[in-house]
C-alpha cells in the first residue's frame, strides 16, 4: 500500500517526464538508475533516496523552485534557498549585474524578475520608455505590459504583429516547459494588446529584429536574453538580463548620440527612472 508521500511523488515525477517527453528508459539512463526502479517510483511501490530525486530533477532539467517542489513531494526538505535581494550573499552577483548593466551602454540593458517585472536597468533604456503611459511606469514596472500595451512601447513599434508574436510565442515556450497558471493569464492578457497577423507562405517565424520608430530615423534593435544557468539560489536564478543590441549601424550612430547627450547625467546608472538601484 503506497503513502500519500510516495503516490504524491509518483504523481509528478510522471507528469514532468510526460512533460519532457521522456521515456522511462532515456530517464533512468540519464538518472543512473534501472528502467525497472524508475517504474516502480513511479508506480508509487518505492520510496526515492534524497539523492535519487535530485538525480531526477536534474535529468529532468527541472527549475531550482520545481526540483523543491519534487524533493517535499518526496518527503524531503528543500535544498535551493530562496534569498531575499538585499542579502549578503547575493551582493556579488547583484554588483556583477550592476557592472553588466554600466558596460552595455550605450545601449539599452534590463534585469527582470519573474514574470516581467523590472528590477533595473541603465540609462539607455528612456529609450523604451519614451512616450510611455505614466502608469505604465509606475512601481513595480512590468516591461512586457510596458512593451506590449497600447499606451507603452507598442505605439512606436513599425512591425509590431511580428515582434509582439516573438515576445508572446518565447513565453508560450517557457509555460510548456513549467506550466504556470500566472504565467497563462499573463500571456492571454499580452496577446490580447496585439493585432491579429497572417503570416504568408514566406513566413521565417517571430525572430525579428525590434524595428522602433525614433525621432526621425527607423531603429532596428536585436536582442539577447541571460541567465544564471549555475545559480544555487532561486532568487537569482530567476533574474533575466535582456540586453538590447543595434541591427544597424545607424541605430548604433543614434544610440550614441543619445548617450552624449545625456553625458552631464550619472553614468553609472545603478538603475535610475523607474525601475529602482539594485540591492
Amino acid at each position: 500500500m503506497t503513502t500519500a508521500i510516495e503516490s504524491g511523488f509518483a504523481r509528478q515525477l510522471k507528469h514532468w517526464r510526460t512533460l519532457r517527453r521522456v521515456s522511462q528508459l532515456d530517464l533512468a539512463i540519464r538518472a543512473d538508475t534501472t528502467q525497472r526502479h524508475l517504474s516502480y517510483l513511479e508506480q508509487g511501490r518505492s520510496r526515492p533516496g534524497r539523492t535519487m530525486v535530485v538525480r531526477l530533477a536534474e535529468s529532468l532539467d527541472l527549475s531550482l523552485r520545481e526540483r523543491n517542489g519534487l524533493l517535499l513531494a518526496a518527503g524531503y526538505a528543500p535544498v535551493f534557498p530562496e534569498s531575499d535581494l538585499d542579502t549578503a550573499e547575493l551582493a556579488p552577483a547583484l554588483e556583477a549585474l550592476t557592472a553588466i548593466l554600466d558596460g552595455h551602454l550605450p545601449y539599452p540593458a534590463l534585469i527582470a524578475r519573474p514574470y516581467g517585472v523590472l528590477l533595473a536597468a541603465n540609462a539607455a533604456f528612456d529609450l523604451l520608455t519614451e512616450g510611455a503611459a505614466p502608469w505604465l511606469l509606475e512601481p513595480p514596472v512590468n516591461v512586457l505590459r510596458l512593451a506590449l500595451h497600447p499606451d507603452g512601447l507598442a505605439a512606436r513599434v513599425l512591425n509590431l504583429p511580428e515582434w509582439g508574436r516573438h515576445v508572446t510565442e518565447a513565453l508560450r515556450s517557457r509555460v510548456a516547459r513549467s506550466p504556470d497558471p500566472a504565467l497563462d493569464a499573463l500571456i492571454a492578457e499580452l496577446e490580447g494588446y496585439l493585432p491579429q497577423t497572417d503570416p504568408g507562405q514566406d513566413h521565417l517565424g517571430f525572430a525579428v529584429p525590434l524595428r522602433l520608430r525614433g525621432n526621425e530615423d527607423e531603429l532596428r534593435l536585436i536582442t539577447t536574453i541571460t541567465s544564471f544557468a549555475t545559480a544555487v539560489d532561486i532568487t537569482l536564478a530567476e533574474l533575466q538580463l535582456e540586453a538590447f543590441l543595434p541591427a544597424n549601424e545607424q541605430t548604433a550612430r543614434v544610440l550614441r548620440e543619445r548617450a552624449a547627450l545625456r553625458s552631464g547625467s550619472d553614468k553609472s546608472c545603478r538603475s535610475e527612472g523607474p525601475a529602482g538601484p539594485l540591492a
